[in-house]
């Protein structure tokens, strides 16, 4: 598992553009029969992805978690974003299309997970954050999702947001996800932006083509950097930081956020008059 550790935004006003790609951007999450996890100081979550080709069974460091499988005191939300796979918990599977996804509580011991064409493998993406209270394993569905439109034409952010784990559908303790689909000819997302004081946020950004990139812009609200993000990767954005995008093409990405609360309009939004 690899490690990131807390970055002050002191200290990112003086980073490379390299410094902060590896800090805060995750790549090569989809590596064929292979799991990759980043754990991450921010609130202690854990951002992973696992594309099996034959059946692959999630281990941790014991050491590191303190504890003898990763959810004795974590839960975790999966999407995938690949083809059709199963995610067998503690012997009961659950069958994923793609966008579908998989709230998994606390406590749960035995994780596998595996695809339907081993040539045409599923992308699990993770999300795991520490958890006080079991509540149960539970299918998502994507067209069992409530979408929310926003944005419009004009604006070049026309998009639907679609919420998997959240306070009014299925429960968890603290993890909240979701995924956001942008229009045709619209690239913006989350602008007018904003922070979150009391949690963090991961962006996985997905259905990139090869030849087109998304600017992800951070930092402080006066202090601005960017990241360029391509298809299926993954930036970390600290309570201090923006989080926002624009793409050279449309796209599509999943959000998850992990802290003091679940509250979802509980952020710092910043005046477009502010940023610099």
């Amino acid at each position: 598992m690899e490690i990131r550790h807390a970055i002050d935004p002191e200290g990112v006003r003086r980073f490379s553009t390299q410094e902060l790609r590896k800090h805060f951007l995750i790549q090569d999450l989809f590596t064929p029969d292979a799991a990759k996890l980043v754990y991450t100081y921010y609130d202690r979550l854990i951002v992973g992805g696992i594309c099996p080709a034959q059946t692959l069974k999630l281990a941790v460091d014991e050491k590191l978690i303190g504890a003898p499988y990763l959810l004795d005191r974590r839960e975790m939300g999966i999407i995938n974003v690949g083809a059709r796979g199963t995610v067998s918990v503690d012997g009961t599977a659950y069958d994923l299309d793609t966008r579908d996804g998989l709230y998994i509580g606390m406590g749960s011991k035995e994780l596998a997970f595996s695809s339907e064409d081993k040539k045409s493998p599923a992308k699990f993406y993770l999300n795991c954050a520490p958890a006080h209270q079991v509540y149960p394993t539970e299918k998502i569905a994507f067209n069992d999702t409530e979408p929310s439109h926003l944005g419009s034409r004009e604006k070049s952010n026309e998009r639907t947001i679609h919420k998997f784990i959240h306070p009014d559908g299925v429960k968890s303790c603290q993890l909240v996800m979701g995924m956001t689909l942008l229009e045709p000819c619209c690239v913006w997302n989350t602008m007018p932006t904003h922070t979150h004081q009391r949690r963090i946020e991961a962006y996985l950004y997905f259905n990139i083509p090869d030849e087109e990139v998304v600017f992800h812009f951070m930092g402080e609200p006066q202090e601005t950097r960017h990241l360029v993000v391509r298809n299926e990767e993954v930036v970390i954005s600290p309570s201090w930081s923006i989080h926002s995008g624009s793409g050279t093409f449309n796209y599509t990405f999943i959000w998850g956020m992990a802290g003091e609360n679940q509250t979802f309009t509980d952020m710092d939004n910043v005046p477009m008059t502010e940023l610099m």
